[in-house]
Formats: C-alpha cells, structure tokens, sequence
C-alpha cells in the first residue's frame, strides 16, 4: 500500500469514528507545529516560552503581516536564530488561524522535521551530498544537489522537480548535531503529511545508519 493510499485510510478511519468531514478529519491528523515541538525546546531554543512569543507578535501586529517580515523581526529585534523564528513564526500563523497546518501562507505546503544525533556536523550534510552514503537511507531517491555548504546546510530538489528540500545542521556539542529538514513546495495537506511520515521513517534510518 502507498503511503498516500495509508494517510488516507487513516483519514476515513476516523471519519467514520468521530463523523467528522473528510477535511476535519484530514486537519486533526496533520498535526499543528506547535504539538509538534514540546513547549520545554521552544523555551530552551529561542529563549522564552511559546505563549510570550505570541504575545509580543501580537502587540506588534504581526497578525497584518507576512511571514518574512515575522521571522526576520524574530530574528533582528529579538536574536532568535533561524530555525526558531521560522518555528515560532510558523506556529504563530497557525495559531492566529492564517494558515492550515503544514500550509504556508502562499498557498502550499511545507513540513519540516528533525532529529539529533551523536555525528559531526560535516557527516550530516555529507549524508546529503554523497550519493554512495545517501542510498543506503534514502534508497532509489535521486536528489539534484542545488547548493551545498559541508558542516552547514545542504538545499535540493526532489526528484518531482518542484519539490523543495533544505536541510540545515545546529552543532550541540562535540560530535552531537540535530538535522533540520524543510520539506517545501508541496501541493496540498495530503502530500504534506505524506511527506511528513517518510522523512519520519528516512531521519531515523540515518540516524541508525550514521550512529552505528
């Protein structure tokens, strides 16, 4: 069975356990980022818990404003790293009711997942790069490399052609680096949860992989 005949299985399950629509169905099973992320990292990683986060975007009326000018804000006034004023700003608008989960606010989709492993930050984008080390985790996937930065962030193309791929590396100590994945240009909420769950399953077969 594909995984998007699985996802939708899963949808039809539990509309005819809760009654609900295809579409209600179908949002309570792509989970809102900021269930996602645990409310102990958001605090730890940027600083200051999630309500407080929103609180301030909302004095500031980042509710009128686009997501760029969210995230930079974030990152500019407040010194919010990258990825956690993309997070924030992300579970802000789903928050605020501007975006579906997993829905950017142009229209499509993105997800993003992650995970920490006790590797060298220059290993984890060589993961990426080496088409020999790629297959034994991403087996019969042919990515085109657009721009590579060893040790830093690695951005490609699915092989659809459109789909985007950026992934970014956050050195936690000797050895121990968490890998960041960005999903991006997906056509709806179902290619996004779809997308979801196989880089799930990918991110721990590397991390196996890589770990030893």
């Amino acid at each position: 069975m594909t995984k998007q005949r699985t996802f939708k299985t899963k949808v039809r399950t539990r509309m005819a356990k809760t009654g609900e629509s295809y579409a209600a169905a179908r949002r309570q099973l792509i989970a809102p980022l900021d269930e996602m992320v645990s409310a102990d990292a958001v605090r730890k990683g940027s600083g200051r818990p999630r309500e407080e986060w929103f609180a301030l975007l909302d004095k500031w009326g980042a509710v009128n404003r686009p997501h760029k000018e969210i995230a930079a804000w974030l990152f500019e006034t407040h010194g919010v790293s990258g990825w956690w004023a993309q997070s924030i700003t992300v579970a802000y608008e789903q928050a605020r009711g501007l975006r579906e989960p997993g829905q950017r606010r142009a229209g499509d989709y993105a997800v993003s997942v992650s995970k920490t492993m006790n590797i060298s930050a220059e290993l984890a984008t060589a993961a990426f790069t080496d088409e020999v080390l790629r297959d034994q985790w991403l087996p019969g996937v042919e990515l085109t490399i657009r721009t590579a930065r060893p040790g830093k962030s690695v951005r490609a193309l699915w092989p659809d052609g459109k789909t985007q791929i950026n992934m970014g590396v956050t050195v936690k100590g000797p050895d121990k680096t968490q890998v960041a994945v960005a999903i991006e240009k997906l056509a709806d909420a179902d290619a996004a949860a779809e997308m979801r769950e196989l880089w799930r399953e990918r991110m721990a077969a590397l991390k196996k992989i890589l770990e030893g």
